[in-house]
């Protein structure tokens, strides 16, 4: 047993539709499973969202159930096989998960095997030891950055280089993620759009149409390819700031 991920860098890809990209590995992923729970924390119309990937559930035979239905949300997690945690604003999802006290039971069913998790974007995010490798705005304050910590680096979905054809003067994505190297010692993978994670047990992928690119306190960022083996990152240690 172990650990059963798919980290999803977004849900939506240019010209596509809501998690086409990415039906392949779901479904490889689910399995036998037919009955999924949805944490919508991330976006404020649970109910919009809910229905949204209910129809890209539905069709294959899945019923996608909304944590916000359940009158006990942990109770339900406790004897739940799979969770899906969409995408939306990481702030406001980690503080919602803090006040229903979901963080605990996740991580341990998870790291138990006894519940696979699929997120995308900020649910990817909460993947993470933190959420500081988001890309959001923190427009409501959690308890705390620690998330469910199911793996031992940090991600950042929607990775993008600079365009060279535009003059922009502010940061770029890979300087701030130099700049939180700066003060945390832990390795941060640039998911591109369109790129996934799939891990089993000890085994860790980097998926999808297109590649990554990989950062490292005082190293040169590398770029990762689809399909490469990063099962060794797994093993790395991660340090962080507690100032």
């Amino acid at each position: 047993m172990g650990s059963e991920l798919l980290l999803l860098s977004n849900s939506t890809v240019h010209g596509m539709t809501y998690l086409e990209h990415a039906m392949s590995a779901i479904q490889e992923f689910l399995g036998d499973i037919r009955k999924v729970y949805f944490a919508p924390y991330a976006l404020a119309d649970y109910d919009d969202y809910t229905a949204k990937a209910q129809t890209v559930f539905e069709p294959l035979g899945i019923s996608l159930v909304g944590l916000h239905t359940q009158e006990k949300p942990q109770e339900a997690l406790k004897e739940a096989k799979a969770l899906f945690v969409g995408g939306g604003n990481s702030f406001r999802l980690l503080k919602s998960l803090q006040q229903l006290n979901l963080l605990e039971v996740v991580r341990q069913r998870v790291e138990a095997g006894a519940l696979r998790y699929m997120g995308s974007s900020a649910g990817t995010n909460m993947a993470c030891p933190t959420l500081r490798t988001t890309n959001d705005m923190p427009i409501v304050q959690p308890d705390s950055f620690a998330s469910f910590g199911l793996i031992p680096f940090q991600i950042n979905p929607h990775y993008i280089e600079p365009d060279p054809r535009l003059v922009y003067m502010g940061e770029t994505r890979k300087d701030r993620l130099e700049q939180f190297l700066e003060e945390n010692d832990v390795a941060i993978l640039g998911m591109r759009e369109g790129a996934w994670l799939r891990r089993s047990g000890q085994k860790l992928y980097l998926n999808g149409t297109v590649g990554a690119r990989l950062f490292r306190r005082q190293q040169e960022s590398v770029e990762i390819e689809a399909g490469t083996d990063l099962s060794w990152l797994l093993d790395l240690p991660a340090r962080f700031d507690q100032k």
